[in-house]
């Protein structure tokens, strides 16, 4: 029977799409599904033993706004279930009533064989002990982006059984590590049900960083210990809270990275698991002609320009914020999701805004990836008010200063730029991100999962993908790095103290920066992944972070540990919102740019290739923690030079707090004066403290 079909599609925030998916009530359980150009819907149940055996098929009956529903007892928690759909033929559509399809809502999968899977009910009721979430300031924020395998998968301290699990990063051995490294939120690649690729399968590697969703709902099973995987989706769902609450009770977040923006079913011709055989032409982006628009790069796109689609995205962070208690989000190729029907990227998007001003969501981190790879895809700093954004902006001049350039000079005797790009990312990308919004708009980073790591950006100018299956054509050809006179392993020991010494400056630069940085997991210890800048198909001690570390990997982690106390230590380093140039603004921090000699910096000296020497003099204006102030010394050049510290005004001493230039972080902490000059080895930063005899502010 055909469903009426309304005047109007529901909106968004219809209740014509609440309770999609299982939900409970007296007379057993009801599925809701939509689809708006289905003929026929069935709810098949399926043995829980043998996942081929149907032991029932119960019609769904269309109950207004494309929805259909059915009712029964049989639906109760453990329940193996499926989907049959059916429908007219069409360019757009691709139904087919014999396919078993999943629940785009399921709690829970069951795997039958690869690539394909039943839904199961789950129950999900936890007992989360009073632990409350740590809703830590997004000014005190710093993100730790990890896999949740790799992290734990070689740790010595984490029981063998435990490895790679969920379990796994709720060990007090992979939590002291957070803590003891000081940070404050645990960024989780991919956890949301995923399937690898049949060309990766076909090459014999997988989709180990899980960018290509299989359900929103459901956790990775593959994730779970032995032990909860045996018992079943319910267990498997508990693992995660019990994470999750581990890392809340430590006072550390938990971020997901989450992709809204296409799923598993690839491009026409894949796999027909979940919406493609629900309804195609309205989850998918197409052309008439039934065409995928692919503006991910992955063959399909999701249409959250109509409501049901947004709708799924919607519904489904609701219930990773509160049935699973998640801190916040990162959205992969955000502007994917803020596309209208005519497939432009729109800021005001009805999903995007809803995201950040859902009551449902309220409090929760969230962050884009702004960028996707259709027309107009590049979005950076036009995410609006609410959204913080990954800043390659940030990443890009970082690595061109401490890297690039300095390569340039040691060809051409000079750099190719001064100064002046990198001091507006220090100060937190103002040129990026309106007074609105302010620095913590900006999440810095200058490595992330997707590229070199750290040590091998010090270590490689070419990337080394031969591994992928690909001759070495896949992943970045611009990356910005420098080897310093030998591609990759050298034993070299000039070439090492200067890479090391390139490491600690860009550590600290990253910690030290206005906005909210983001380390990625291993950095801290120069991890290194031999020169594959793509490696998101190795499932290997390629990946996962190796806890066996050299003398010098414990110095760098012992600079990582002091550059993140300092940053917490000192509030004008993590201003909120940025100054003004005549009026007063609390919470932001005024700053002052003076040159090697002391003096403040002339309009020639910031863009002058010649003059890459800078001293950055923040005061906060806090309303809540005390007045604070430091100065930080900025030398990118490879050539020694001497520098003058200011006379700044209402500045009484200088305390050393921390330099790049020794291979572990001073203990002590010497003062100089106004007037003193300190040696500033090639390619160096230092900070200090300075400390006044009146409120620095009121001195201005």
């Amino acid at each position: 029977m055909a469903s009426p079909k309304p005047l109007a599609r529901p909106a968004l925030l219809s209740p014509a799409l609440d309770d999609l998916g299982v939900t409970w009530g007296p007379a057993g359980g009801t599925l809701r599904v939509w689809s708006e150009a289905a003929s026929a819907v069935d709810l098949v149940l399926v043995d829980a033993t043998d996942l081929d055996w149907i032991t029932g098929t119960l019609p769904l009956t269309p109950v207004g706004g494309d929805v259909w529903e059915v009712t029964t007892r049989d639906l109760r928690p453990g329940a193996h279930y499926a989907l049959r759909v059916d429908g007219p033929a069409g360019a757009r559509n691709t139904f087919n009533k014999e396919t078993l399809l999943l629940d785009p809502y399921a709690r829970g999968l069951a795997p039958v064989r690869i690539g394909e899977w039943r839904s199961v009910v789950v129950d999900g009721t936890y007992d989360w002990q009073g632990v409350a979430r740590p809703e830590t300031p997004m000014d005190r924020t710093v993100i730790y982006e990890a896999h949740l395998k790799g992290l734990t998968k070689r740790h010595p301290g984490v029981p063998p059984a435990l490895h790679g699990t969920y379990a796994g990063l709720a060990h007090p051995a992979a939590i002291d590590h957070l803590l003891s490294l000081g940070v404050t939120a645990v960024e989780l690649l991919p956890i949301q049900a995923f399937e690898t690729e049949p060309r990766l399968l076909q090459h014999g590697l997988s989709n180990y960083w899980g960018y290509n969703t299989l359900n929103f709902f459901t956790p990775h099973g593959a994730y779970a210990s032995a032990d909860a995987v045996a018992a079943g989706p319910d267990a498997i769902l508990r693992e995660v809270k019990d994470m999750v609450r581990s890392l809340h009770a430590a006072g550390i977040e938990v971020l997901l990275d989450v992709v809204y923006n296409h799923t598993s079913e690839l491009e026409i011709g894949g796999p027909r698991s979940s919406l493609r055989g629900i309804d195609n032409a309205g989850y998918y982006r197409q052309h008439d002609d039934g065409a995928y628009i692919d503006v991910t790069g992955c063959g399909n796109s999701v249409n959250t320009s109509t409501d049901a689609a947004a709708r799924l995205v919607l519904d489904s962070l609701r219930y990773w914020a509160n049935e699973v208690q998640i801190d916040g989000f990162r959205f992969d190729l955000a502007p994917t999701l803020g596309r209208d029907a005519h497939h432009e990227f729109q800021a005001d998007h009805p999903l995007l805004r809803r995201i950040v001003d859902d009551p449902q969501l309220r409090g929760r981190k969230m962050i884009a990836e702004p960028w996707d790879v259709g027309m107009g895809g590049w979005q950076t700093g036009n995410f609006g008010a609410g959204w913080s954004e990954w800043n390659d902006r940030y990443r890009d001049r970082v690595r061109n200063f401490w890297l690039s350039d300095v390569d340039y000079a040691r060809r051409a005797s000079t750099p190719p730029a001064g100064v002046g790009g990198f001091a507006t990312r220090l100060a937190g990308s103002s040129n990026t991100f309106d007074d609105a919004r302010g620095p913590l708009a900006g999440v810095n980073f200058v490595t992330a999962h997707d590229g070199f790591t750290l040590r091998d950006l010090v270590s490689y100018d070419v990337k080394h993908n031969m591994g992928n299956g690909e001759q070495n054509r896949d992943g970045a050809d611009t990356n910005r790095s420098f080897n310093h006179g030998a591609e990759g392993s050298t034993q070299n020991p000039a070439i090492l103290a200067t890479r090391r010494r390139a490491m600690r400056n860009i550590l600290g630069t990253l910690l030290l920066s206005a906005g909210v940085p983001m380390i990625t997991a291993g950095d801290e210890m120069g991890r290194t992944q031999r020169g594959n800048n793509n490696a998101y198909c190795h499932d290997s001690p390629l990946t996962w972070v190796n806890w066996d570390l050299a003398p010098w990997q414990e110095d760098l982690l012992a600079h990582a540990r002091r550059l993140i106390r300092l940053r917490q230590e000192n509030p004008a380093l993590r201003p909120r919102r940025f100054a003004h140039a005549v009026h007063a603004v609390p919470n932001a921090s005024v700053i002052d740019w003076y040159d090697e000699n002391g003096d403040t910096m002339s309009h020639e000296r910031w863009n002058d290739p010649a003059h890459r020497t800078l001293q950055y003099d923040a005061q906060s204006t806090p309303d809540v923690e005390a007045p604070n102030r430091i100065l930080l010394v900025i030398h990118g050049n490879e050539r020694p030079t001497s520098v003058t510290l200011p006379g700044a005004l209402g500045a009484e001493r200088f305390v050393s707090l921390w330099s790049s230039v020794p291979d572990a972080p001073a203990d002590d902490e010497p003062v100089f004066l106004p007037g003193d000059r300190i040696e500033m080895p090639g390619t160096s930063l230092h900070l200090f403290r300075v400390d006044a005899c009146s409120s620095p502010i009121a001195a201005r």
